[in-house]
């Protein structure tokens, strides 16, 4: 299995197929990993496979996911979104289309807004966002802050070692916790760093991702400002707010909306719509910008 060392970070990854390259931006929140394609909808598709015959995909698992390492600082979707570019400039990719669904939209969408130049389209299925999700994260960020309070860092370490699991499964453990199990000296490091100067950083970051109830990732103002074709679905339950995936629709001036609700959804009819919509933007026949 490949990795590369991304601006000091250890990243998994894989790479497949033929024709233009498709970033594959991983869904589930903060398990986005190349096994996320593998569950759900995705699997139902064959995401990763099926994809692979249309598009050269690049799918990773993203720092602080998987198999990949991380580094204790402020996480932000530029640091996300950064590390998606660093990724295609080590493999010598210049343009790309992009996939992000779920908490990939806000990666997505942040990395649109800082390289225009590399994307050639944007798909962003159900973005994350709205009261209950913010509401839940902001919850996993309060928890692990509670519990370094109560047994220190290095009963995090020991935690994140015993469950071996990421942070939306078990939030005491915190954001690095897969770092700390994939890597023997980020877990000797770990619990030697300063305590309040930790979970300073872990508040900046429980503000900085989910300060408030819009659309994750990408502000008002940059989304825009995002001239890059895109297409976007809504999701429809607590993390995935159907208002979310309307802001996109309203802000982005270049946007195709899929109006069917997810109940209706299957690996099949997605599928189905992200190649037409590849398809569109290839023969140049994508809607007219809105006014």
């Amino acid at each position: 299995m490949p990795y590369a060392t991304l601006d000091g970070i250890k990243t998994h990854y894989i790479k497949q197929g033929s024709g233009p390259c498709l970033l594959m931006m991983a869904p589930r929140g903060f398990n986005s990993c190349i096994d996320s394609w593998r569950v759900n909808k995705w699997k139902e598709m064959d995401a990763l496979n099926t994809l692979a015959k249309h598009f050269t995909i690049v799918a990773y698992d993203r720092r602080e996911a998987g198999l990949s390492g991380g580094r204790v600082e402020v996480l932000t979707w530029e640091a996300m979104a950064r590390h998606g570019k660093l990724l295609l400039e080590h493999l010598g990719i210049d343009k790309s289309w992009i996939i992000g669904p779920c908490m990939g939209v806000s990666v997505a969408t942040k990395f649109a807004a800082i390289y225009p130049e590399t994307c050639i389209a944007l798909m962003l299925p159900q973005p994350v966002g709205g009261y209950r999700w913010m509401g839940k994260m902001r919850g996993f960020f309060d928890q692990h802050i509670a519990f370094v309070r109560s047994h220190g860092l290095a009963g995090a370490r020991d935690r994140a070692l015993t469950e071996r699991k990421n942070f939306q499964e078990d939030p005491e453990a915190g954001p690095w916790a897969i770092p700390i199990v994939n890597d023997a000296g980020f877990a000797s490091r770990f619990p030697k760093q300063d305590v309040e100067h930790y979970l300073r950083i872990v508040t900046e970051t429980r503000d900085t991702l989910f300060g408030d109830t819009f659309v994750c990732g990408a502000g008002p103002e940059e989304l825009i400002g995002i001239d890059t074709p895109s297409f976007v679905w809504a999701g429809d339950d607590p993390s995935h707010s159907t208002s979310a995936g309307h802001q996109l629709r309203e802000l982005m001036p270049n946007v195709r909306f899929w109006d069917l609700h997810p109940s209706k959804h299957t690996g099949a009819n997605q599928l189905e719509q992200l190649l037409l919509f590849k398809n569109d933007v290839e023969q140049g026949k994508f809607p007219e910008k809105k006014g």
